[in-house]
């Protein structure tokens, strides 16, 4: 069986963390604000990954009611999206995540990105690119950044 999941996050720029993005530090950059480390990237990929396995979605399993989620990395919550499907008995083919706004620039680090997120995902195949959007909307305006996802799973 196969069953493929799209995953959308969305996080606002703030002053008083670093920016993480992909499972990696963009040092000398303003970070993104959330529970977590605001990750855009590895959450859009967790909730890809929740959706093609029928498991809800980030808020559910890492939400703002979980106290041990605050803070989390990015790399901590894929790898416990991987655990968790599969103990369901799924295992991840692929992903790719679009990362959308003027900063960061992927195309300069997307092989360090797709292999922190690989490894935070026990070694899958992972794809990241970037793309702006012309100016418009929040992400134009350098107000935040947004990502998405879609992830290819598969069950014996």
């Amino acid at each position: 069986m196969i069953r493929i999941g799209t995953g959308v996050d969305v996080h606002a720029f703030g002053h008083s963390r670093t920016l993480w993005v992909g499972c990696i530090e963009w040092p000398d950059q303003h970070g993104l604000v959330g529970h977590s480390d605001g990750d855009v990237a590895a959450h859009a990929v967790c909730d890809a990954i929740f959706a093609a396995a029928g498991m809800g979605d980030v808020g559910e399993v890492f939400g703002v009611d979980r106290p041990e989620w605050r803070n989390a990395s990015g790399a901590s919550m894929l790898q416990e999206a991987r655990r968790l499907i599969t103990e369901a008995g799924w295992s991840i083919e692929n992903v790719s995540v679009q990362v959308v706004g003027r900063r960061p620039q992927v195309s300069r680090r997307r092989d360090e990105m797709q292999a922190a997120m690989s490894v935070a995902l026990g070694g899958a195949a992972v794809s990241a690119a970037g793309t702006t959007t012309d100016g418009l909307g929040f992400t134009g305006r350098g107000e935040g950044v947004a990502a998405i996802a879609t992830a290819l799973l598969s069950r014996p």
